[in-house]
């Protein structure tokens, strides 16, 4: 099988929600629709795959998985209006989650069989991505057992999350992604059960630095970390599969 490294990298900027959703689903659908046509192909005839890395933010929303519980979202439809929040059921593992400005959102959309086949070495991989990063700013961070996700204060009296992660994979195609948490508005969270976690704190990297910070430096330092990790060659010199 021939094997594809570049990942096309795209930042969405500020977008909605399902704008967003929508446009994954259309590049993790053909992506889908390319491995099936190389199966009736003949080694030497087969197409390289595509892989793809957007970021963007959105407007404030919440986001509920398919194993998640309704009963997690604690506000109802007049409260969302008043915060100006929406709120959608997606098809990502996972619980629920928020969405808003000031969290960088990450959407991979890979052939992990360009990289490897391993779903727990991939959302350990973005982990790690997201724990360097942290770490470049002395904020020690980590895992907790049993827990998707990057924490701080992993084992002590307080430990509070600080990116969430929910992916969704067919064929070893990759959607959905993860939330990492840099100037967020923590409030929006007490409006749900963090990823169906009640007895933790969610945190940003405003709140335990103490002032705002620099999304674009987050972002590239992120972005670095995640290609290096991966051994993906990321590129932006072919924008187009996204609709101008």
């Amino acid at each position: 099988m021939k094997i594809n490294k570049e990942v096309a990298f795209r930042h969405l900027g500020m977008i909605d929600y399902k704008e967003a959703w929508d446009e994954q689903t259309r590049l993790f659908e053909d992506i889908v629709g390319t491995k099936i046509a190389n199966r009736k192909k003949e080694e030497g005839d087969q197409v390289l795959t595509k892989n793809y890395l957007l970021f963007c933010e959105h407007p404030h929303v919440y986001t509920l998985g398919k194993s998640g519980e309704e009963e997690h979202l604690l506000a109802d439809e007049g409260e969302l209006q008043r915060i100006q929040a929406t709120y959608y059921k997606i098809n990502r593992g996972g619980d629920i989650t928020y969405h808003g400005p000031g969290q960088i959102v990450g959407y991979p959309i890979l052939d992990l069989e360009n990289f490897f086949t391993d779903i727990h070495k991939y959302l350990r991989l973005l982990e790690e991505a997201v724990i360097l990063t942290l770490a470049e700013y002395n904020i020690a961070a980590g895992r907790i057992e049993g827990l998707t996700g990057v924490w701080i204060d992993m084992e002590g009296e307080n430990p509070r999350k600080i990116c969430a992660l929910g992916v969704k994979s067919s064929r070893w195609v990759t959607m959905h992604g993860f939330a990492f948490n840099v100037n967020t508005d923590l409030d929006y969270f007490n409006y749900i059960v963090p990823c169906g976690i009640s007895d933790k704190a969610v945190t940003s990297m405003e709140k335990e630095l103490g002032h705002r910070q620099s999304m674009k430096q987050v972002e590239e330092k992120l972005k670095g970390h995640i290609a290096r990790l991966f051994q993906m060659n990321l590129t932006e010199k072919d924008p187009s599969f996204l609709k101008e």
